[in-house]
């Protein structure tokens, strides 16, 4: 059975007897980077080490390790190229989701419910082009106009979803977004990667929409409806057959890759997705095919990827931002609820910067800074 820290006992336990990660790491004698390791979940103590925290802490060992599997996390990952998702990775996740179910009790308004979601999702190009054209309906877009980033946050708050933005672009992690669905609580929890491009933003939170959507998929069926999803919501059929009748009557490899760019621009997509969706729209509709090798516009994307700021930049003018900024346009952009019931519960419960550092994924230094600021 899979086991896992208690991390928000833990840190409690540390706080009550004035220890740090730093000092608990000396009294066990390990070294600090793997405390931290064993906070953010990404590795389990040995036997003999879970003795020495128990006895340092004052925990028995029912109250330090979970053990319980019922109603477990359900997690997706977006992920970063052709980075593979390991056990660990799945573990880590899930130690995260356990975590979060603290915090559901001290969100703000309402009790969150699950999300409608979709009868019988599908592949179908037919079925995926009228799902997402409900969806932009709803939001109230044009089927031929770009889709805003507040349009999707918008839709979002509708689902009861609750976003985390985060900073995980400045170490080697494995997913740009992470998906945790609680099926006790009902509640979804998105995090997403602020130093990530523009352009690949809105395609990732559209994916992460396509999950919510459809809940009843898992694996790669589940990746590959998200997927098609995102790419038909951020340019659906509709915007495909304009672009494809441009493209079609250019005969120059440059020249449509200079379009597919402009394209891209103004609906701040990937050229990939653009092309992509015309290439698709061409098959389905038995329409003669572009003239341009799909391997030319790789490293066009690569190239156009150089021209746009992150997300972190854009936000925060090219500035390091603080605990305070951070937190601050959080709430203001993207609406989240989350640093008010992350504040609920560090007072309720007199947790600390572990149990930030935990769910966050994040360095104690930075863990330290959120805390310091949300109390």
């Amino acid at each position: 059975m899979p086991r896992c820290l208690d991390l928000a006992k833990l840190d409690h336990a540390l706080a009550q007897r004035g220890l740090s990660q730093t000092t608990l790491a000396k009294q066990i004698g390990v070294t600090r980077a793997a405390v931290s390791k064993w906070f953010r979940g990404e590795s389990f103590p040995r036997p003999d080490k879970l003795l020495k925290i128990a006895l340092a802490v004052g925990l028995p060992y029912e109250e330090l390790v979970s053990e319980t599997v019922a109603n477990e996390p359900l997690v997706t990952f977006r992920k970063k190229g052709a980075r593979k998702t390991t056990e660990a990775h799945v573990a880590r996740a899930k130690g995260m989701g356990r975590l979060l179910g603290r915090l559901v009790p001290h969100l703000p308004g309402e009790p969150l419910t699950d999300p409608p979601a979709l009868r019988d999702p599908s592949l179908d190009y037919e079925y995926i082009q009228r799902v997402a054209r409900d969806v932009r309906e709803r939001i109230g877009v044009a089927q031929t106009g770009p889709l805003e980033f507040g349009d999707l946050i918008e839709h979002f708050e509708r689902f009861s979803v609750v976003l985390i933005p985060v900073f995980w672009g400045h170490r080697e992690a494995h997913e740009n977004a992470l998906h945790i669905h609680l099926p006790e609580s009902g509640t979804t929890w998105i995090y997403l990667n602020l130093d990530s491009k523009t352009h690949d933003f809105k395609f990732w939170m559209a994916h992460e929409l396509g999950h919510v959507i459809s809940p009843s998929l898992g694996g790669d069926q589940a990746e590959d409806f998200a997927d098609s999803f995102a790419a038909t919501l951020v340019f659906p059929e509709e915007c495909a057959a304009t672009e494809y009748e441009a493209l079609s009557r250019k005969v120059n490899p440059g020249s449509i890759i200079n379009h597919l760019k402009s394209v891209a621009a103004r609906f701040m997509i990937s050229p990939i997705t653009v092309f992509e969706q015309v290439r698709l729209y061409a098959r389905e509709r038995h329409r003669t095919a572009l003239r341009l090798d799909v391997r030319a516009i790789f490293p066009v994307a690569t190239n156009f990827n150089k021209r746009f700021y992150s997300i972190r930049e854009t936000l925060f003018d090219g500035e390091e931002p603080t605990a305070s900024s951070y937190i601050k346009k959080s709430e203001e952009i993207f609406g989240t609820p989350f640093f008010t019931a992350l504040s609920r519960y560090l007072r309720d419960a007199e947790a600390g910067a572990g149990y930030v550092q935990a769910i966050l994924n994040t360095s104690l230094v930075d863990a330290k800074a959120i805390t310091a600021e949300l109390g």
